[in-house]
């Protein structure tokens, strides 16, 4: 009995070491973060910030507006969820009310193996192999450009909407069901007429964190989008994102310390802010909208 308590004891200590450990991880980032965008801004103003409709502070005539990186990670970002949300909806619906228990189980997990990929992988298929088929359907579609890089994150993201969501779908009571199906609903009005709007907070909750995962995605932009900052919502020329301008900058061609290297800490603490307030927001839809059945 004592050894027992003694190892519920260490065990105990582990997770609140790994608990602190985490804190102080994360307040060590935005500490970084917050002190070298502070020494960034004392030298380029917010308003120029957020006004200028140009980026080029690796050119001999630097404007430093945000706003280019921040229209291609909108732009890559909602290509992915308009690709990811119906495709990974449906999925989640069929394994749940269509699929066999025995498909479901051999389907769902190979399905969450796409999450596995290196995503470097996903950036040379979007540019190998769905570009040049694209360019034979649109002939304008340059060689770089979003609508690929878009599409091919959509195809990633997919397995996180169609778990997350087949999840809240499964969580949903029994007897909703089998009200809809006493009512003389057909399978398909039961699913999408009662079990998708009953499941809604969860279904929100898995789009908007996989809305974070896309706004948050390096390598295949970087790859498969060209590295053009651009005040554009056209998805089929070349367009730059706020993470594949860290990557550029990154590389070592800046010097440490200089203007140029600063403005990657401003481009990560507006990326920081994104998805800081896209999870607490799914965090509060959960909590507000959540359904609670007997």
């Amino acid at each position: 009995m004592r050894a027992s308590r003694v190892s519920e004891k260490i065990i105990e200590g582990l997770l609140w070491l790994s608990a602190i450990i985490t804190v102080l991880v994360t307040i060590g980032i935005i500490w970084v973060l917050l002190s070298e965008s502070v020494s960034f801004f004392s030298e380029v103003s917010i308003i120029r910030f957020l006004t200028e409709k140009e980026w080029t502070p690796l050119f001999a005539d630097k404007k430093f507006g945000i706003m280019p990186l921040v229209a291609g990670t909108f732009l890559t970002t909602a290509i992915a969820i308009a690709v990811a949300l119906p495709v990974g909806l449906t999925i989640a619906v069929y394994l749940n009310e269509y699929a066999h228990a025995r498909l479901r189980q051999i389907v769902k997990p190979m399905l969450e193996i796409l999450a596995t990929i290196p995503t470097v992988v996903y950036g040379f298929f979007a540019l190998t192999v769905v570009t040049p088929f694209l360019q034979t359907l649109i002939p304008g579609l340059a060689g770089f450009n979003a609508l690929s890089a878009g599409m091919v994150m959509g195809v990633m993201i997919i397995p996180m909407i169609s778990s997350l969501s087949e999840d809240a779908i499964s969580a949903v009571p029994r007897s909703l069901r089998e009200a809809a199906y006493g009512m003389g609903s057909t399978r398909l009005q039961t699913a999408f007429g009662v079990m998708v709007p009953a499941a809604s907070s969860g279904i929100i909750v898995s789009v908007i964190l996989a809305i974070s995962r896309a706004v948050g995605e390096t390598m295949i932009v970087a790859i498969a989008a060209g590295q053009q900052p651009r005040l554009t919502l056209n998805p089929l020329v070349p367009i730059e994102t706020i993470t594949t301008y860290i990557v550029q900058v990154s590389l070592g061609d800046v010097g440490h310390g200089s203007l140029e290297y600063k403005t990657i800490f401003a481009a990560g603490i507006t990326l920081f802010i994104f998805t800081f307030a896209l999870n607490n927001l799914s965090f509060w839809i959960k909590k507000k909208y959540q359904e609670k059945y007997d």
